[in-house]
Formats: structure tokens, C-alpha cells, sequence
């Protein structure tokens, strides 16, 4: 089931993709469930938003391909590598991501993202299924000046604008088929098969909940492949996963 955050006359809704439309539902349904209005919007006629905005925060999992973490000079760590990016980075399809004037190098890092949709802790690998609600296309973009320079991540992956998510959750998702693709204008910057990942997805959710209770719309970056590269005024950049759609955002 593929799932939708949208606008439509001022309204912001919830919706099933239905071929070219979307049946509306009665509220956000990692919460209240899949209860049609009776409603029906057609797709050409929403905009679609971030899918979620997590309302405790995002977790990423650094050099999660072989590939990219020597791309990053060193071997990919034995354990995930978990740092955090604040809820206010995350902005949807087609929104602008903006260049901040400190720094002199932006990167793309296209990713799977997984949406929690219940409390967890503890979980081990192979219950993480049970604490999963979808999947969706991510772009975890950074600063790689700034992340350099601080020795930490914070900063570098923090800004404003630095987590696209979307275009749509997919609850029915298989995250160890198909491949990843980002692209700059046009230009194939990345690609790689999901299965190329490390940690497996229930690994990095076993692993993030040892340290913390993952909440309800936290969502989960699980790595990028090798050939992140620099973002200019004037780019766009999509990031298409096979089953998920494309995430497309200009960059200013």
C-alpha cells in the first residue's frame, strides 16, 4: 500500500495512491488507521508533502556500503554508525533545498529510509518487521566542509532543507530488492542494489534501539552507496528507488 501526505485546497490530508488518485483518509494513519472519508482527490491535482515529519527525530547510519566508506578514506565500521539529524532538516518532494552561505561544499547522499510506526525498544533483528510502518526515498545531504572540519556531524548534517523524504510510504516495501539511483541534472551520480547494504535494516533497528526508544514517525536513513558529489545552485537532484518512486529536489 502506497501512502500519501499531501495538499489539496488548503487542506493537508492523508491519502491511498489509487492509480491516478487518492483515497483521502480520516487522519494520519500510522495513528488512526486506514479509514477511508469517502473522499477522492486526483493526483495531478495535489501537491505532494513530506511524507512524515518525525516528531522525535531522525536517525542515520554513516558508511553503511563497503564502497562508500572507502570513498570516505577507512573500512566500513563493524557496527552501524548512528548519528542524528534534527526533524526541522526534513522537507518533501519538489521543496528547494537551500545551500548555506558557511559552507563551500554540499553533497547529495541518496537513501532508503525506513518510518517507524510503533514504540521501540529493545527489538531484536529479526522482530523489526513488527515496529516498521513503510519505506521511502531519502537524500541525506551535508555539508562535507563543515562535517571535516568539526571532526563530528552535527553540524554538517543539520541544516535546514538537509533531509528530503518522499515521494511516497510504501507499507508493503521489500528493502533487500531493487536498487538505488541519485541523479544531478540528469546525470547518474549513484546506483547501487539495496542489497549491497552492510546492516540490514533489522540490524540497524535492533541496533538504534538498544541506545534509544525509537518513537512513532522516527525515520531511519540506512547509508549511501559510493559517488556522493557536489550539489550547485541551480541543480536538481533525484534519488529514484525501484518500487518507491523519485524524490526530486531543486537546489538553491
Amino acid at each position: 500500500m502506497k501512502i500519501a501526505r499531501f495538499s489539496h485546497d488548503g487542506a493537508i490530508n492523508y491519502g491511498i495512491v489509487d492509480d491516478d488518485a487518492l483515497v483521502v483518509l480520516d487522519g494520519d494513519p500510522m495513528y488512526t488507521g486506514f479509514n477511508p472519508t469517502g473522499e477522492r482527490v486526483p493526483l495531478s491535482d495535489a501537491t505532494l508533502l513530506a511524507p512524515v515529519i518525525p516528531r522525535s527525530k531522525v536517525v542515520a547510519v554513516g558508511k553503511n556500503y563497503h564502497d562508500h566508506a572507502r570513498e570516505m578514506g577507512g573500512e566500513a565500521p563493524e557496527e552501524p554508525l548512528l548519528f542524528l539529524k534534527p526533524n526541522t532538516a526534513v522537507i518533501g518532494p519538489n521543496d528547494r533545498i537551500v545551500l548555506p552561505e558557511i559552507s563551500d561544499r554540499v553533497e547529495h547522499e541518496g537513501e532508503l529510509a525506513v518510518i517507524i510506526g510503533a514504540i521501540a525498544r529493545n527489538v531484536a533483528a529479526e522482530d523489526a518487521g513488527t515496529v516498521i510502518f513503510g519505506y521511502t526515498a531519502a537524500n541525506d545531504v551535508t555539508a562535507r566542509d563543515l562535517q571535516q572540519r568539526d571532526g563530528q556531524w552535527t553540524r554538517g548534517k543539520g541544516f535546514d532543507t538537509f533531509c528530503p523524504l518522499g515521494p511516497l510510504v510504501d507499507t508493503e516495501f521489500v528493502p533487500t530488492t531493487g536498487s538505488i539511483e541519485t541523479r544531478v541534472n540528469g546525470e547518474v551520480r549513484q546506483h547501487a542494489p539495496l542489497s549491497d547494504m552492510i546492516h540490514s535494516v533489522g540490524a540497524i533497528i535492533a541496533h538504534a534501539s538498544a541506545v534509544f526508544t525509537l518513537l512513532p514517525g522516527d525515520v531511519i536513513l540506512t547509508g549511501t552507496p559510493s559517488g556522493v558529489g557536489p550539489l550547485e545552485t541551480g541543480d536538481v537532484v533525484d534519488v529514484e528507488i525501484d518500487g518507491l518512486g523519485t524524490l526530486s529536489n531543486p537546489v538553491v
